[in-house]
């Protein structure tokens, strides 16, 4: 198992380099990641065999580029460095029982299945379909571009326009689509899908807008991961004190639909197989605070850890006060 990192430093530019225990060594050949997997494609070869075979150019503290001491700054771990807009950021949500529990508490009238409980129940029964065959269409959402991903370290802004934003722990597949227009699955990452859960609760329809919000993923990306079961923890610090926690989980095991079928529902799509373009795909969170009861306050601490998938994800909330203006479209 591979664990690929992207780096950037005032001299030396972006770099790529895998991370073993407290040290990371620092590749040649390729500045990024999506270089990288291009060079693989190109050449027909595996990308860990590809990474593997890269010089050396240096190994430094990993510990000294987490805690952000030094010159070293993290990247996310996966993204277009030319084209951010065509990085397609989206995902699938109602995968596992917490969240859909969650969800029907914010919208059930009464004892009244809801829609999102319905949806869940779909995908308990049709989700995992047989070899070659094809199962129930998961819900699916879209976020943005890259332009909206950050970094481990990094902020999560709440804009003017929000009710709120909090955390959604999740884990997210990384591909990339081939010259032959074929999907590949890059590796995976942890993720925070950050969201605005207050304006969700007002209307299951503004689903859709309260997605649209940065959200961060890595630190690590993790080469062919095992994906059957994951533990995992989420977490929130406010001034150095952890004030909420829990135990989550993910993988094929925790969840509603096989990851095949998640796949060929989000690749079905012509639009989602132009070659050289990069997709995000959140798998879905199976607990977060917002269903605690939790209200994030400026300047809280989100923790995010999923075992075999590196360090701990943390960011930190950001909201803004400044209030909403219109934005006014001028005529051409």
């Amino acid at each position: 198992m591979l664990r690929l990192i992207q780096i950037a430093h005032p001299d030396h530019g972006r770099r790529i380099g895998l991370v073993a225990d407290d040290t990371v060594s620092i590749l040649g050949g390729c500045a990024t990641a999506y270089e990288a997997v291009r060079a693989a494609f190109d050449r027909r070869k595996p990308l860990a065999a590809l990474l593997g075979a890269k010089p050396v150019e240096s190994v430094v503290s990993y510990d000294d580029i987490y805690e952000g001491r030094g010159a070293w700054t993290i990247l996310v771990p996966f993204d277009h460095p030319v084209e951010p807009a065509r990085c397609l950021v989206s995902g699938t949500g109602l995968t596992h029982l917490a969240s859909a529990e969650t969800r029907q508490k914010m919208h059930a009238a009464g004892e009244q299945e809801t829609d999102s409980m319905r949806m869940y129940r779909w995908g308990m029964e049709g989700g995992r379909p047989s070899a070659g065959e094809i199962g129930t269409a998961p819900e699916w959402f879209y976020k943005g571009s890259g332009l909206i991903l950050r970094p481990h370290g990094d902020r999560l802004e709440v804009p003017a326009y929000a009710e709120d934003g909090g955390e959604e722990p999740e884990i997210a597949g990384v591909y990339v689509i081939d010259d032959s227009g074929v999907p590949r699955r890059i590796g995976m990452a942890m993720g925070n899908e950050f969201s605005d859960h207050k304006t969700e609760r007002r209307n299951y329809l503004y689903l859709a807008p309260s997605k649209l919000r940065q959200c961060s993923l890595g630190p690590e990306l993790i080469v062919d991961p095992d994906f059957t079961h994951v533990a995992g923890t989420v977490g929130i610090e406010r001034d150095g004190a952890r004030v909420w926690s829990k135990e989550i989980g993910s993988g094929e095991q925790r969840m509603s639909h096989s990851l095949a079928n998640l796949e060929h529902h989000h690749f079905k799509h012509p639009q989602h197989r132009r070659p050289g373009d990069v997709h995000v795909h959140f798998f879905g969170a199976d607990a977060f605070s917002f269903g605690a009861g939790v209200e994030l306050r400026d300047g809280d601490v989100m923790v995010i850890a999923f075992e075999g998938f590196g360090r701990a994800l943390r960011n930190t909330v950001r909201i803004g006060r400044k209030s909403e203006r219109p934005v006014v479209v001028q005529p051409a």
